[in-house]
């Protein structure tokens, strides 16, 4: 017997792929002549009634995959119990399937942060409990009750965390994954306290509607955009108002053809263009429909594409990128590892939308390959006006590495919560300062234009920079720190120069104790920077002949420098 030839078009998968997101808002236009009456509730239209019902079915399947249930089982279930199509279900069981692992990921990494909170904890609750011996020690009445209090609290919060690690060591082990509230656990506390009412916390529950793209079927074939007469179209597939007319040789039921809700779609002028080239080449798109809290309609379209051709060279040198809470130093670095000028006629890109006052958005340029860029507003802006004034920064940043062909160099920060709860002053510093998105912003909009970027080890970028190149080249730190990240992207090493040794010995003198002086602010020296002395003379004389990668680590010659640099103030 002949194998029947299989004519569908198999799918094709992009190596080198990357996700490109529009976002858009739907005007619905044309709906349905008929209302279900199994299936719709009251006076809601069949677009609202399809995405609670496809948001049922996400938390239904949610439950059931923490029975061990298997899709294919789900798959046959969901279509009778919430009667939407095999493909919205499908996809339904995708999204629950998507939360489980998110939450398995995030319990893992909230145990790392809750043991190393845990031992700090343990750590400041010994430290207290010193503070409190000494006091009684001395018999003095004022401090023994003020460490009384600092005793007390911090037992509570070691108490607090060791509850909490145990609780989620249990959900790792024995299962289930931690309580997820659909709609929002904020908003649900607030229901709980009375300030929104039970129905917006409902809504909230059902307000979107999600379908994966496929190629076989024309991109996507539930949310469907088309494009006529220069406007952009998008048609809703209504799958519960679909009936059955009979069954397959198989027992599968037959449908009838789904109705759908169709409307205009609202997309931004710069990318309506690229859209319809996507369209047009029949890349599939994945297309998630959202009812905000004001009823409208905003729509999130995917598509995998491949990645652009690299336009930028290594070869040719780094643009060292310094992010701080106010903006970014860069700095030009060519092949030789020292900074090069800028180009002749060389600009930067300034920003066109931005129109909200005057100094908005500062550049100081300097003819030797530095310059910064400072966004004021960045540092105390709130979360969306922030969000945007990050991704005008990255435009910019983006722009200047591709004008000049060269990649941008990047430090891979990380402030992990771990570090949060042990000093107030850098608690506010690390929360409000916006370096992940700056990095993360940059990283997107340079993958999208061809431009190549590389993370460097950030240890030590500021102090080698303030005692090896700010004085050298008559710069700022955050520059110095920007040509030390470059360097490091290129490969080179920072060696102890005897210019380095020059400034060490100085201040060595400087701080030495004289005869008949007592140790004092800003003259003497304590026993603490003598063995600080101590150590530099014996790691400075073996740091030349390291690996880049003890150079570079943590408790290197340079940890000891910035003490120094910080005692010489």
């Amino acid at each position: 017997m002949k194998k029947r030839k299989n004519n569908k078009k198999k799918p094709t998968k992009t190596d080198n792929g990357i996700s490109y997101t529009v976002c858009g808002e739907f005007f619905p236009e044309v709906y349905p002549a008929f209302r279900s009456q199994k299936w719709s509730r009251g006076m809601e239209d069949p677009l609202d009634t399809e995405m609670r019902l496809f948001c049922s079915c996400t938390r239904w399947a949610f439950n059931r995959l923490q029975e061990d249930n298997s899709r294919q089982e789900l798959k046959k279930q969901g279509q009778g119990t919430f009667g939407i199509n095999s493909r919205y279900c499908d996809d339904a069981i995708l999204k629950a399937r998507a939360v489980i692992e998110s939450q398995k990921e995030l319990l893992e990494l909230e145990i790392e942060e809750t043991e190393a909170k845990l031992v700090r904890a343990k750590k400041k609750l010994s430290w207290a409990e010193k503070d409190l011996d000494r006091a009684v020690k001395a018999n003095n009445p004022a401090k023994i009750e003020d460490f009384k209090h600092t005793v007390h609290g911090r037992k509570a919060r070691v108490k607090k965390l060791a509850d909490k690690l145990d609780e989620l060591k249990v959900h790792r082990d024995n299962g289930p994954i931690p309580k997820v509230i659909f709609g929002g656990r904020s908003l649900w506390k607030r229901v709980c306290r009375g300030r929104v009412s039970r129905e917006e916390w409902r809504q909230a529950r059902q307000d979107r509607l999600y379908a994966r793209g496929d190629e076989t079927k024309g991109g996507n074939p539930n949310l469907k955009i088309s494009w006529h007469n220069g406007e952009f179209t998008l048609s809703v597939t209504i799958s519960h108002l679909s009936e059955q007319k009979g069954t397959d040789k198989k027992g599968r039921p037959i449908m009838t053809r789904a109705p759908r809700v169709t409307g205009k779609l609202w997309l931004p002028e710069k990318h309506r263009q690229k859209v319809l080239e996507l369209l047009l080449s029949g890349v599939p798109y994945t297309v998630e429909l959202i009812k905000g809290r004001d009823s409208r309609y905003r729509v999130h379209i995917t598509f995998a594409v491949t990645a652009p051709v690299l336009v930028t060279n290594p070869n040719q040198g780094y643009l060292g990128a310094d992010t701080n809470p106010d903006g970014a130093a860069l700095a030009n670095v060519g092949y030789t590892g020292q900074p090069a000028p800028w180009p002749e006629g060389f600009t930067v890109p300034y920003p066109k939308a931005l129109h909200k006052f005057a100094g908005e958005f500062q550049i100081t340029m300097h003819p030797n390959g530095f310059l910064y860029i400072k966004v004021p507003e960045l540092s105390y802006s709130r979360g969306f006006r922030r969000t945007y004034l990050i991704g005008v920064l990255a435009k910019v940043v983006v722009d200047t590495a591709k004008t000049l062909g060269k990649p941008i160099a990047l430090e891979s920060l990380d402030f992990g919560k771990d570090r949060f709860d042990t000093n107030r002053k850098f608690n506010r510093m690390a929360a409000n300062f916006p370096f992940k998105k700056m990095v993360e912003a940059v990283i997107r909009k340079a993958f999208k234009q061809g431009v190549g970027v590389k993370q460097v080890w950030p240890a030590h970028t500021s102090t080698i920079g303030y005692y090896k190149y700010m004085e050298r080249y008559g710069i700022t730190i955050h520059h110095a720190a920007a040509l030390v990240v470059a360097r490091r992207a290129i490969g080179f090493k920072e060696y102890i120069t005897k210019e380095l040794k020059q400034k060490v010995q100085a201040v060595k003198e400087k701080l030495s104790q004289k005869v008949n002086s007592l140790p004092g602010e800003g003259r003497g020296m304590t026993r603490k920077v003598k063995q600080l002395f101590k150590r530099l003379d014996g790691k400075i004389s073996v740091h030349n002949g390291l690996t880049r990668y003890k150079q570079e680590s943590f408790h290197s010659v340079w940890h000891d420098l910035k003490h120094l640099a910080l005692s010489s103030r």
